[in-house]
């Protein structure tokens, strides 16, 4: 079992690592930046900021902080939602789609890369 455990941990710091280079380098995304707009588009619809949390396993401040540096990128807008003030949407913008769309095969290439010795599951 901890076997098991370390073997997780070292693919996941392998996979993170790679992702925070490539990612960076060829589009200008960190792996959590990814992820968000990744979520998004999933979903085909905004989001709340709580939503986000529960499926990329950030903190709300650290979504936060993520979300602010894709707002300033124009990859994402934020808005109110009308029915609670106090809870937050994001949404997709065009430029984040057409920024998604280009990072989408390097990121399953890095996956595939590294997970390339892992058994195939169902999907």
């Amino acid at each position: 079992m901890v076997d098991t455990w370390h073997y997780v941990l070292a693919k996941h710091a392998r996979t993170m690592c790679m992702l925070e280079r490539v990612l960076g380098d060829r589009h200008g995304l960190g792996p959590s930046e990814f992820e968000v707009l990744d979520r998004i588009v999933h979903h085909n619809r905004k989001l709340r900021i709580q939503e986000l949390c529960d499926e990329v396993h950030l903190s709300q401040s650290a979504l936060s902080r993520v979300v602010a540096r894709l707002e300033r990128a124009a990859l994402v807008s934020r808005g109110v939602c009308d029915e609670d003030r106090r809870g937050v949407f994001v949404h997709i913008t065009d430029e984040g789609r057409a920024r998604y769309a280009e990072a989408l095969p390097t990121q399953r290439a890095v996956l595939a890369e590294v997970f390339a010795d892992a058994p195939v599951l169902a999907t």
